[in-house]
């Protein structure tokens, strides 16, 4: 799909709807622009918060701090390898 889009004088576009719609692309959601050489890609950026609950955490890690997490983490990696 092409689309195009005009740069307003303070520098904004307005994403074309076909394209907000292939992205499925709402009011409120944050895009992400990545430059490789002379193109800009354009993503929706995912809602980390849709992720809460989808990934079991030990309950020796529950309620911790992250800090202590890695700490942990990095420990047991560490001595994993010896």
């Amino acid at each position: 799909m092409d689309a195009s889009a005009r740069v307003t004088t303070k520098g904004q576009i307005t994403i074309p709807k076909e394209v907000r719609d292939a992205l499925g692309i709402v009011e409120g959601d944050e895009v992400v622009f990545r430059v490789e050489e002379h193109r800009a890609l354009l993503a929706r950026t995912p809602n980390l918060l849709d992720l809460a609950g989808t990934v079991e955490v030990p309950a020796t890690k529950r309620h911790a701090r992250w800090d202590e997490v890695r700490t942990r983490t990095r420990r047991a990696r560490a001595e994993s390898r010896r």
